[in-house]
């Protein structure tokens, strides 16, 4: 894979960051100061100011995101997440959830299992609690449940229960920009608050709006076995 692909899946820094590096002339590879866009093998002798390449701990943690932070590791983007978070080391947020959005939302600086959670194929289940601005009919629930055309693809069916005249939860295995606010306003309606209560095997419960915790052993091997 490409180097700064392959240091940031090892943990070691952002691939924004290993470009930088990489343009530094401060990564060799066998001997020889890299390149930019370099493919390697993860048994390449790899140096970073000439130091092998840090063994990084995995790092796994689940935040409940308020309303306001944006997902990303681009630390010019006001309120973004790594800047709440404050973390000492280097981690970056597993997919998105909108600023408008609140919920459950996974970092790591594991990249493979990152990628294996947000890859589309693997049609992992994400849980979310809606409230639109208005009550809803039982065609709205059937209409979401069976797919809705967006953004020109047909979203997988899903499964929409009702909690309340205007709230319901959504289970959905495909994660398209703002799918479910996008959803909803094709039948009329405006999301309001949007609340992502799980991702596979993992749930909110118990963890406040803005605090977090680390996942457990347990947690991990669920999610690299989901």
């Amino acid at each position: 894979m490409r180097i700064n692909k392959l240091l940031s899946n090892l943990g070691v820094c952002s691939r924004r960051e290993a470009n930088r590096l990489i343009e530094e002339n401060r990564v060799i590879v066998n001997g020889i100061i890299c390149i930019p866009g370099q493919w390697v093998e993860e048994d390449d002798n790899i140096l970073i100011d000439d130091k092998p390449i840090p063994v990084k701990k995995k790092v796994y943690i689940v935040l409940n995101k308020p309303v306001g932070i944006t997902c990303t590791a681009a630390k010019d983007v006001e309120n973004n997440i790594i800047s709440f978070l404050n973390y000492p080391e280097y981690i970056f947020p597993v997919g998105r959830l909108d600023k408008a959005s609140q919920g459950l939302i996974l970092l790591t600086n594991d990249g493979d299992l990152a990628n294996k959670i947000l890859e589309s194929e693997n049609k992992h289940e994400k849980e979310y609690i809606v409230t639109l601005d208005k009550d809803f009919d039982d065609n709205f629930i059937d209409g979401m449940s069976n797919g809705v055309e967006i953004c020109g693809v047909k979203t997988r069916k899903c499964t929409v229960t009702r909690i309340s005249n205007d709230t319901f939860s959504i289970i959905l295995t495909q994660g398209l920009n703002k799918q479910i606010r996008r959803m909803s306003k094709s039948f009329g309606y405006t999301v309001q608050r949007l609340e992502r209560v799980r991702i596979m095997n993992i749930k909110i419960d118990g963890i406040e709006i803005g605090k977090w915790r680390y996942l457990s052993h347990e947690e991990i091997e669920g999610l690299k076995n989901g």
